[in-house]
């Protein structure tokens, strides 16, 4: 960006993705570091965070700072996407930096209109565990999550993914599962416990499997007629390492496009 705008062709808006760690990491240093670079270069910048929940069955929290050379009045106002973390990460900025500060506006999302059992593959298409890996994870569940998978009679759905607690002074391996519509937050495949894990109860039943690289992408907002590489651990890394498209759709429709409008067509508005 730094090299375009040396040659005359910076763009009007900049948008960078990354974790919510970003807001953070290094005591507020690096975000703080990130602010400079696009206010040297003429940039007023803000940041939204966003989970995808707001539009996916997955939960992923990310920040979105939106950088324009114009920052027009209309387009301020507060949101819900100014968490305690984007004020505290605000308010940590020295008062030359925080000078250029946009607290950007957003609306309400639409309402999210399918869970984490809508995405998911037919049971009889794909490879489930054995009844003794399965035995095995819900071992390594604690009380409360073993309670999650009590169904009674009807058909329960979740995700588990395998964490690392300190319990009583010791490391343990537990795995752990949501069973409210959502998925964890897909992550980039970088071993066994890093690939989420789908559990399906029903009728006092319990069966487990792993996520398919189709339903990791469904969890992004993929199409179906999206081509994803053949590779499994390719796939999910496409999905794992990507950003939420609905997000950056409506995103897009809130508040990137009509930003880039003409000058003019927004003084109309």
């Amino acid at each position: 960006m730094a090299a375009l705008d040396a040659g005359g062709r910076a763009p009007r808006l900049i948008v960078i993705e990354n974790v919510s760690g970003l807001l953070s990491s290094a005591g507020g240093a690096d975000f703080a570091a990130l602010g400079a670079a696009l206010a040297a270069h003429g940039y007023r910048f803000g940041a939204l965070e966003i989970d995808a929940a707001s539009l996916l069955p997955q939960s992923r929290p990310r920040v979105f700072v939106v950088a324009a050379r114009q920052a027009p009045g209309g387009f301020c106002g507060q949101n819900a996407f100014h968490t305690r973390a984007i004020r505290a990460a605000h308010a940590a900025l020295q008062p030359e930096l925080a000078a250029n500060w946009v607290w950007w506006r957003l609306g309400t999302p639409p309402r999210r209109n399918i869970s984490l059992a809508g995405l998911l593959e037919p049971d009889s298409t794909v490879a489930w565990h054995t009844q003794a890996q399965t035995e095995r994870l819900v071992a390594l569940m604690n009380p409360l999550h073993r309670s999650r998978l009590d169904s009674g009679s009807g058909r329960t759905v979740g995700a588990v993914f395998r964490r690392t607690r300190v319990e009583k002074g010791r490391k343990i391996q537990r795995a752990e599962v949501r069973c409210d519509g959502l998925a964890g937050c897909l992550r980039t495949p970088r071993g066994g416990s890093s690939r989420q894990t789908i559990v399906v109860v029903e009728n006092g039943r319990v069966r487990s499997r792993l996520i398919t690289p189709r339903e990791a992408a469904r969890l992004m907002g993929l199409p179906d007629s999206y081509h994803l590489p053949k590779s499994a651990t390719a796939a999910l890394h496409v999905a794992g390492d990507g950003v939420a498209t609905p997000v950056v759709r409506w995103l897009a429709q809130e508040l990137l496009e009509p930003l880039l409008r003409p000058v003019a067509s927004m003084a109309a508005e």
